[in-house]
């Protein structure tokens, strides 16, 4: 469904040249539900841009829904969905109105827009909303009407640009279920950008993870996570006590990465469940009372830790937003 080869994009502003995208190659295949995970400014958008045709490829190839992109991007706009960041409705329109003038930007007749646009509300929880005006809706309603825009034209792929930013829990977690269904029940291929990372464990099929521009990790989240070595483990215990229970905690089978803070020690083991009897017992023949104790599996943050040296999250606040350059190129 999606095939790109080499895929940069570099821009120049104020005096400045910044490579927002650096050679991503890209693989998706028809039905897979694939999520672009990185922090802002890592080149999630303007990749994204790029293969719906909105933003030329500086260099590179690329084929989607079967049309190559820099010949025939007419081919690619019809075959593809598109959801944006900030949406694309107008505050004054009724949600009728709005579906039906996307489908007939699409080329449908009144009566086939009208209709596809019927099957939409139903599916996206939009029933009963026809007369409303889009400036009324909530904010979930708002990203729900977003998605039937990109839908009206039944494409076999769909480009959500963090379809859920700003959304409370409850409107997220709604819209996740209607992203899924949508997926499982009609086979849409799906191609989702997010910096969040349990938006990304729990929707996608698989997961390719940018940073600076460049492709850094990809596969299922399981798969991903199994990358990081082991569980992480942390203890509290008495401040006295950290020296000596950090000394126990490394003389167990593959402890590695361990750290002390003031009262508790912090380590990885290939399993958590396995080393925890056996570190108990140890800490109380030693006399070590043991005030609190946490084992957490991998999370995609470890995988982007490891991957980069750096968190998601810190690089999330850090990241200057060089994609915003796109807005002046």
């Amino acid at each position: 469904m999606i095939r790109a080869r080499g895929l940069t994009r570099r821009f120049s502003a104020r005096g400045r040249t910044v490579d927002a995208v650096k050679g991503v190659d890209i693989d998706i295949e028809a039905g897979e539900l694939v999520g672009f995970l990185g922090p802002n400014g890592a080149g999630k958008t303007t990749t994204l841009r790029m293969l719906t045709t909105l933003l030329r490829p500086t260099s590179g190839e690329a084929t989607v829904g079967g049309c190559d992109l820099l010949n025939d991007p007419l081919g690619v706009r019809k075959r593809i969905g598109y959801v944006a960041q900030g949406g694309g409705t107008a505050p004054e329109c009724k949600v009728t109105e709005e579906i039906e003038l996307q489908g007939r930007l699409y080329g449908l007749s009144k009566a086939e827009a009208h209709k596809r646009g019927l099957v939409l509300t139903e599916q996206l929880d939009l029933t009963g909303l026809g007369e409303r005006l889009t400036k009324t809706l909530s904010g979930g309603q708002r990203r729900r009407l977003d998605v039937a825009l990109g839908l009206i034209h039944d494409p076999k792929l769909i480009f959500l640009d963090e379809p859920s930013t700003g959304l409370d829990p409850q409107s997220r977690a709604n819209l996740w279920e209607h992203i899924r269904r949508l997926h499982a029940d009609h086979g849409v291929t799906v191609f989702l950008t997010t910096h969040y990372l349990d938006e990304a464990d729990a929707l996608c099929d698989r997961i390719l993870v940018i940073d600076n521009g460049e492709i850094v990790a990809e596969g299922s989240p399981d798969s991903l996570k199994a990358r990081v070595s082991g569980d992480g483990v942390k203890i509290g215990v008495p401040a006295e006590s950290v020296s000596a229970a950090a000394e126990i905690a490394a003389k167990l089978a593959g402890a590695h990465e361990l750290t002390t803070v003031e009262n508790a020690v912090q380590f990885r083991v290939p399993r958590g469940d396995t080393a925890m009897p056996e570190l108990l017992r140890a800490l109380d023949a030693a006399g070590i009372t043991m005030q609190s104790m946490q084992v957490t599996r991998p999370t995609l943050d470890d995988v982007f830790l490891t991957m980069t040296g750096r968190s998601l999250r810190d690089a999330e606040q850090a990241t200057p937003a060089a994609e915003e350059s796109s807005h002046v190129a």
